[in-house]
């Protein structure tokens, strides 16, 4: 542990020091008005305002703080977490609204707020450290460093006293001051290489020479090692959803035939689907399962974590047809469109884990909340099929999951499945109705560029293969959002809230706009997308691309300067921005022709191969565009217009099939700027009927107005595995 060299020693007395805060003249107890205001309540970020009333002296990151540590020789305690965040919330409530413990705070530290989501360039670069030199990393995470942003101790959740053998924040907070007093020499001397460890953690040991086809078939039997063959999922508690990896078993099986990657996606989607994890009220999946078989979640809501499962329920629901996937599928989009969509268009980020102080509070239920709300017949019934009981399986309450089957109920209760279903859907409408009464839960208001895009395309794409109209009117009118608020000329930036938007975007911020806006060029024909998609990514390259390494950074060349450049490799909860950039290159170079577009996907495929062999699980998105790349790729073009039902028809049948490895165009005779991809040239109506064309590996298929014919030719051959 690098921050090990210099021991520290916990001193036992707190010792009062001076408040550097305003503290609101009159401001009592019972006042309405907060007795300590801070810098922080001039930020737009919820996280951080969240903090403007703690007796903590807080900055947000920026020059103020950074040169008042210079100027005054202070560390810098940086405190990154965001606003879901529950253990975020607990570590506010014992410590940074503790007077006593905020006074040594402000006496010995330039005391900085982060929010993770609006920062990922700090959090990238600090969580690192942490778990470079602890083993282990999350949030709330406080990260002490020198003047010079270099970082010498750091830790997540802190107790505000001695437990579970680990010391209180206050006594940790006095033997840090004293170390860096008594031991600032040694403090020092780690420095250069703290940052040399950093600096090869951004870099991988990358591959050379071109890509070998048999790192699927070695990620997959990796990724396979993981499998939970009980309650599916990878690994035990906790237990995340693992979208991009099941999307890529998806994927493995389509190319390979492999029925056991089909068979463990089903099984984790249908548990997930009936767990706890699962709103089995309002839709929407949680973050992630405590336990490891769905059951108690941690109760937040992330708009990423929506956005990418249903677009792997709606991929589930192409490959088998069934009802239960295109049901999560539209729950979740109704969810969104629901509770987490802006009167402007855009996607909120977060809704919280706590509601009145307390963890899953607006989620669960008592026995006898049910009963009274639906009476004993239908109590019984429903009570049975979702698991709720006197004791419960949450804190004396209920998390509401599915414990019995449709099959199973009808025999108890004598009824055939149609009369069971319905009760069941109209009891979850009234304790629905019930629980919006309730006070909700906090919801982060900000709008990412990146969640966006990520929420975009599912729309999108349900939209495709559902022949949902109000879904493609939900992701047009998000673009619109994007275009308009978070885009100024060639630049992407980050974040907007309250009427403001700030700072420079990162890498997915530009991957995943650059997706949305291919992906309405697809679904409309509209080539002004498709402009606007070629324009971003121009800039993304400018500002990302490394040739030297051939990667691509996380942060711009017009971004702040931090102690190290991060690069963007890894998944984490959200595909990397280099993988998505590497996706959207492989289809721009389809559309457009453009070999140096697929030259640069291909250099990145080719340095990272062997880590996505070796470590599948943190490259889920890139082996899926790896899968792309191998092809082959199908160039799929639709001429009709779009009223007519015979193209409605012909578009039907292209996106009920699973075809992850195809670039679809949209050509409208009657509008003269339809059509202006280069492929496109010379495809015309058959006998004035709708027609589709479909090439793949430079041959082109007779080009048909049938759309039984067209399901012959979308079918894809099997790639046998290694």
């Amino acid at each position: 542990m690098l921050h090990a060299k210099f021991k520290l020693t916990f001193h036992t007395t707190i010792r009062a020091g001076p408040n550097t805060l305003i503290e609101n003249s009159g401001a009592t107890a019972s006042s309405s008005s907060p007795k300590f205001t801070n810098r922080l309540i001039y930020e737009t970020s919820p996280y951080l305002r969240q903090h403007a009333n703690n007796p903590v002296d807080w900055y947000p990151w920026g020059a103020e703080a950074l040169e008042r540590a210079k100027e005054e020789d202070r560390p810098i305690l940086l405190s990154i977490g965001y606003s879901a965040c529950h253990w975020c919330h607990v570590m506010e409530r014992e410590s940074f609204e503790n007077e006593e413990i905020a006074q040594i705070m402000n006496r010995h530290f330039v005391n900085i707020k982060v929010d993770r989501e609006e920062r990922p360039d700090l959090d990238t670069l600090y969580m690192n450290f942490v778990q470079m030199s602890t083993g282990s990393g999350g949030w709330p995470m406080t990260v002490f460093l020198t003047p010079g942003q270099i970082p010498f101790f750091g830790g997540i959740y802190f107790p505000p006293d001695d437990r579970l053998g680990r010391p209180g924040f206050p006594r940790l907070l006095l033997a840090i001051a004293d170390a860096y007093q008594k031991k600032r020499m040694e403090i020092d001397k780690q420095g250069p290489e703290i940052l040399r460890n950093l600096e090869k953690m951004h870099g991988l040991s990358l591959s050379s020479g071109s890509f070998d086809k048999q790192v699927l078939d070695s990620a997959y039997e990796n990724l396979a090692n993981g499998f939970d063959w009980a309650n599916g999922g990878f690994g035990g508690a906790p237990k995340f959803p693992g979208s991009m990896n099941l999307a890529f078993c998806l994927r493995y099986y389509q190319r390979s035939g492999n029925r056991e990657a089909l068979r463990f996606v089903e099984l984790t989607l249908e548990n997930m689907g009936h767990g706890g994890i699962y709103d089995q009220l309002g839709g929407g999946f949680h973050r992630y399962s405590v336990d490891g078989h769905w059951l108690v979640p941690h109760f937040e809501k992330m708009l990423y974590d929506n956005a990418l499962l249903s677009r792997l329920y709606l991929e589930a629901y192409q490959l088998t047809r069934k009802p239960f996937y295109r049901r999560i599928t539209e729950e979740i989009l109704d969810y969104v469109t629901r509770e987490m969509t802006s009167p402007e268009g855009g996607f909120y980020s977060t809704q919280d884990a706590d509601s009145e102080g307390e963890e899953g509070k607006f989620f669960t239920w008592e026995l006898g909340e049910i009963r009274t709300l639906l009476g004993n017949e239908d109590s019984e019934l429903f009570c049975r099929y979702y698991g709720v009981t006197e004791n419960g399986n949450f804190d004396g309450t209920n998390i509401l999951h599915v414990a019995r089957s449709l099959e199973d109920l009808s025999e108890d209760f004598q009824q055939s499945r149609e009369e069971v279903e319905q009760t069941l859907t109209r009891s979850r409408q009234k304790l629905f109705e019930a629980r919006e009464k309730r006070v909700k839960p906090h919801r982060d208001q900000k709008m990412l560029t990146c969640w966006n895009g990520l929420m975009n395309v599912s729309f999108l794409e349900a939209a495709n293969v559902l022949g949902r109209d109000d879904y493609l009117l939900v992701a047009r009118q998000n673009v619109q959002f994007m275009l308009e608020h978070l885009c100024q000329g060639e630049q992407v930036l980050r974040s907007y809230k309250d009427g403001q938007t700030k700072i420079n975007g990162f890498l997915e911020d530009y991957a995943n706009l650059i997706e949305a806006l291919i992906g309405l060029f697809e679904a409309t024909g509209e080539t002004l997308w498709l402009d606007h998609a070629c324009r971003f990514n121009g800039e993304a390259i400018r500002q990302f691309w490394d040739s030297a390494t051939r990667s691509f950074f996380l942060t711009g060349s017009n971004h702040e300067t931090l102690i190290t450049r991060v690069r963007d490799f890894y998944d984490n909860a959200t595909p990397a921005g280099s993988s998505v950039v590497v996706t959207n290159l492989l289809r721009l170079a389809v559309l457009l022709r453009r070999t140096d577009y697929r030259e640069i996907a291909e250099s990145v495929l080719e340095r990272m191969s062997s880590s996505m062999a070796r470590f599948p699980s943190g490259f889920g998105c890139l082996l899926n565009a790896a899968v792309f790349y191998q092809g082959p790729v199908q160039e799929i073009v639709l001429v009709g217009s779009p009223d007519d039902s015979s193209t409605s028809r012909l578009a039907q049948t292209i996106y009920q099939q699973f075809l992850p490895n195809k670039v679809v165009a949209r050509l409208d005779p009657s509008r003269p700027d339809s059509g202006q991809a280069p492929w496109l040239e010379g495809k015309t109506l058959v006998h004035g009927k709708p027609t589709v064309y479909v090439c793949h590996n430079y041959t082109c298929q007779s080009p048909t107005t049938d759309a039984s014919e067209l399901e012959h030719q979308l079918q894809e051959p099997r790639q046998p595995t290694a």
